[in-house]
């Protein structure tokens, strides 16, 4: 059996990886290949393309890079058709995957997706590109099912992957001098440059704590050094999950990272600034009412979200300051944070994933 996996994100590389894991207890002869990170590679998929190669964020940033992503689409096709895959498995990442579905459906390749794109939030039309070329659809969120269902269409919950991944990782928490905030400025160096010197602004503030960077495994240190001019802060890479056992507190950027944190029961604040064009662009398009993963899921204000000139030196100290000092605003947040996880379901996302893929493939 051969699966071909896109992943075109540090998250999607974690998912992979776990879901490659439980693949290989599935099928006893086996082979990987595909676009991903060093996670995928860790369990034997043969890496054609990295994925920090592939993260473009934004409309702007897009535009810039169309050669660059034209290039990778032709990449992608020419190695499917020469490895000749049982199926291809796309998680997540939507500007490149959807279009590599059709491709593949067309190449008589069975398509799966594992993680749902964002229909519910925008372009909800896209979902007529799944129905017609998608074999298998496996979502992470709850309300999926309903959506799609919505649509005319069958798929299959299995849970949040996070939870699985988190649970293998408790490793011992990292031990510091004072207590910890814990600074998450996004994967993509696009995002890091506007986040992270806005943050860094809150050392001086709190100079009580100890503020340290959780480094994306595709940035260079030197990156960062860049950013960090004389400031003095810790950075550290791959070590995510025990920084965040040891954090009181975190800023975190819009994606993934926040719901990781709100797993790990530490407190947060959302932070998201972009290109000004895009943004606007994004607000006319996007119909949800939040920007990040533990409000969307809860549907509800469960963490602050700083967006664009809200996410300012004065707004930012005044919500860290109430989330380290304010007990009954830090105990409501963990309560609603057990709400969240309860919603996720159980643990064994990925276990469940490859016994669906076992099974459309016997």
């Amino acid at each position: 059996m051969k699966f071909y996996l896109i992943a075109g994100e540090a998250s999607g590389d974690l998912h992979g990886a776990n879901l490659v894991h439980e693949l290989k207890r599935k099928f006893s002869d086996v082979q990987f290949r595909g676009f991903g990170g060093d996670l995928m590679k860790a369990e034997g998929v043969y890496i054609t393309k990295h994925y920090r190669e592939l993260a473009f964020m934004g409309f702007s940033e897009v535009l810039l890079n169309l050669h660059t992503i034209f290039k990778n689409f032709k990449i992608c096709k020419q190695d499917i058709l020469q490895w000749k895959p049982d199926a291809v498995i796309l998680i997540d990442y939507p500007g490149f995957n959807l279009r590599m579905a059709e491709f593949i459906h067309r190449a008589g390749i069975k398509v799966i997706y594992y993680i749902s794109p964002q229909l519910w939030a925008w372009h909800e039309s896209r979902v007529k590109t799944i129905r017609k070329y998608v074999d298998l659809m496996l979502v992470i969120l709850p309300f999926e099912k309903e959506f799609y269902a919505k649509h005319r269409m069958e798929v299959t919950f299995v849970g949040h992957p996070l939870l699985d991944a988190i649970g293998k990782n408790q490793s011992a928490k990292l031990m510091f001098d004072k207590p910890v905030v814990a600074l998450l400025p996004g994967s993509r160096k696009q995002e890091i440059a506007r986040m992270l010197p806005v943050m860094l602004k809150m050392i001086h503030l709190f100079p009580e704590y100890e503020f340290i960077i959780a480094g994306a495994p595709s940035v260079s240190e030197r990156f960062y050094r860049s950013l960090l001019q004389d400031v003095s802060v810790r950075l550290i890479f791959n070590q995510t999950y025990p920084l965040l056992l040891a954090a009181k507190a975190a800023i975190v950027t819009s994606g993934t990272a926040t719901l990781e944190t709100a797993l790990h029961d530490v407190p947060l604040m959302v932070c998201y600034s972009g290109n000004s064009w895009s943004y606007h662009l994004a607000k006319r398009l996007v119909k949800v009412r939040y920007i990040s993963l533990v409000n969307l899921i809860a549907d509800k204000p469960m963490v602050k979200e700083l967006i664009q000139q809200e996410m300012n030196e004065s707004n930012m100290r005044e919500e860290l300051g109430r989330i380290l000092n304010d007990d009954d605003y830090r105990n409501e947040m963990l309560r609603n944070f057990k709400h969240l996880k309860a919603l996720l379901g159980e643990k064994g996302a990925s276990q469940r994933a490859a016994e669906r893929i076992a099974v459309m493939m016997s």
